[in-house]
């Protein structure tokens, strides 16, 4: 794989840090743009053995870190569900205007529910893959549980997920609730794939369910 270390503003003229690996081989027959998943980066491991095996059939994998996260500039704390599909959207944008549009989105978890949203924007996206996707967003307060009422008592607190510690204010939780991607699978009219382990403890394989059906 050739991998070009880009960098792209998002909207809100934030910095955002992405990876593109093309094939080094193949000729580039699409472009996909992946979304992780909730507080992880474009540098996990499972992105870059998609990417590599997508590489090896001509598909080029642009990967870019959401905002606050990673290698990115910005808060974390002030994001949310919706600003995550606009960094998916402004990511398609950045591809578009400087190698080729998107024809593919792939999601990791609460990236692949996002995904979903961000292809009805995307009109060059034919097919979106989703990895172990909830099918509501809210399912993402499973990751802190605990944490909710101090959250809305005080306005925000630090939560720990996956041995890290990040901000959650209330914004999010209010963006989260008010989210459903119900309409956006009825008006999709992309090919969608839907990969699930049946042993998923974390987001049930019922998502995976209620997103195919």
């Amino acid at each position: 794989m050739k991998i070009n270390k880009v960098t792209f503003k998002n909207r809100d003229g934030v910095e955002l840090s992405g990876r593109l690996e093309l094939p080094a081989s193949a000729t580039t027959q699409a472009y996909a743009l992946f979304a992780h998943c909730f507080t992880c980066t474009k540098n996990l491991k499972s992105v870059h053995d998609i990417s590599a095996a997508l590489g090896q059939n001509g598909i080029a994998v642009f990967a870019f870190d959401f905002t606050g996260l990673g290698e990115s500039e910005g808060d974390f704390a002030e994001t949310n569900f919706s600003s995550s599909v606009n960094d998916l959207i402004d990511a398609a944008k950045f591809l578009q205007s400087e190698y080729q549009a998107p024809a593919i989105l792939i999601g990791h978890s609460l990236g692949g529910t996002a995904a979903i949203r961000a292809a009805l924007e995307i009109p060059s996206v034919l097919a979106v893959a989703t990895i172990g996707a909830p099918f509501c967003p809210a399912h993402v307060k499973n990751l802190f549980a605990d944490d909710i009422d101090s959250i809305r008592a005080d306005g925000e607190t630090q939560v720990h997920i996956g041995g890290r510690s990040f901000r959650i204010r209330r914004q999010f939780l209010d963006d989260i609730n008010g989210q459903s991607v119900e309409s956006a699978l009825r008006n999709l009219k992309r090919a969608l794939l839907v990969f699930h382990s049946p042993l998923d403890n974390v987001v049930g394989i019922e998502n995976a369910t209620n997103i195919f059906q």
